[in-house]
């Protein structure tokens, strides 16, 4: 790790700890391994540093793609779930301590929900492509149906270690279970989009 990701490290972990009072730029260069000096040449001021950290956290996002042509719903939606409550779980304490601060601080919300509103947007545009396939027998909006269960998703990565028992166990299995919910809800059928096909025509040709 270079100096610049070390220093960015440094800065989101001391940010989560302590909030945007509390990270001082001794502080940060103290858990980066650097002088106050590296800090004020590389970023200028501590204002752009957290910014930067913030964005830095992003990028580093890894939650999974979603096909444009939904194929296996509950495969790939458990996928991209599993991708994201991971994210959230990882980055929870400084998403709590961004929340904590967002009336002082509202630009660091912008970049904290950065990832979520791309997550929300491509969730959608799947559950759209779902109803388009003729595999929802529910009628429902894709942005309700999306919030439910990232809501579903940000309240688990946030609440499970305050409230473990009010949350599906075992905890590797949540993500899951919040997507076998909504598919049932929606009434989308199992199984992949080829399996259906196949299940089709085999019906069709019994009836015959």
């Amino acid at each position: 790790m270079n100096h610049r990701d070390a220093i960015l490290a440094a800065a989101a972990g001391v940010f989560a700890q302590h909030g945007f009072r509390g990270s001082t730029t001794r502080r940060i260069a103290d858990a980066a391994g650097v002088n106050e000096i590296t800090i004020f040449r590389q970023f200028g001021s501590k204002e752009v540093l957290i910014r930067a950290a913030m964005q830095h956290l992003t990028q580093s996002a890894g939650v999974a793609v979603l096909p444009d042509i939904p194929s296996d719903p509950e495969r790939e939606l458990t996928v991209w779930s599993e991708s994201f409550i991971q994210h959230l779980r990882l980055r929870s304490s400084i998403i709590r301590k961004t929340m904590s601060e967002i009336e002082e601080r509202p630009e660091m919300g912008e970049c904290a929900s950065d990832v979520p509103r791309r997550a929300s947007n491509d969730l959608c545009h799947y559950l759209a492509a779902l109803k388009r396939q003729g595999r929802v027998t529910g009628k429902f909006e894709p942005r309700t149906a999306a919030a439910m269960l990232m809501g579903a998703i940000f309240a688990d990565a946030m609440g499970r270690e305050m409230m473990p028992e009010v949350y599906p166990q075992p905890k590797e299995k949540a993500a899951h279970m919040y997507t076998q919910f909504l598919l049932r809800a929606l009434g989308v059928k199992n199984g992949s989009r080829k399996t259906t096909s196949k299940r089709t025509k085999r019906s069709k040709q019994l009836s015959s």
